[in-house]
């Protein structure tokens, strides 16, 4: 039984922190501000696959910073990534469409 609660409390933190759940249900403007706080050097997203971008730009991120991922969390943070691809294909056809109509999430204004 205590494995059952461990594993819930693991699941349910890993999807708060989710890079599918960060882009499909967050404005523009916050997804920008939050990728900005962690220092990330890419420039956008694509909207069809954000959730392993989003994951992906995080890691490209300056390292060992307080608001990016910590040097010793990468392969743990690898499982997010697995499970933003699963999550993004689910929702594809949703976010093909959001790409066709609104383009990139651009990160950087020129």
């Amino acid at each position: 039984m205590t494995y059952k609660n461990v594993l819930l409390c693991a699941v349910s933190v890993m999807l708060g922190g989710c890079g599918s759940a960060q882009t499909l249900f967050s404005y523009d403007e916050t997804i920008r501000r939050t990728l900005k706080k962690k220092h990330t050097y890419c420039e956008s997203i694509p909207r069809l696959y954000s959730g392993v971008a989003f994951d992906l730009c995080v890691l490209n991120a300056l390292p060992n910073t307080s608001s990016g991922v910590p040097v010793g969390f990468v392969p743990i943070f690898f499982f997010d990534v697995f499970a933003s691809a699963a999550v993004d294909t689910v929702v594809s056809p949703y976010t093909l469409y959001r790409q066709y109509k609104y383009g990139s999430i651009l990160l950087r204004s020129y």
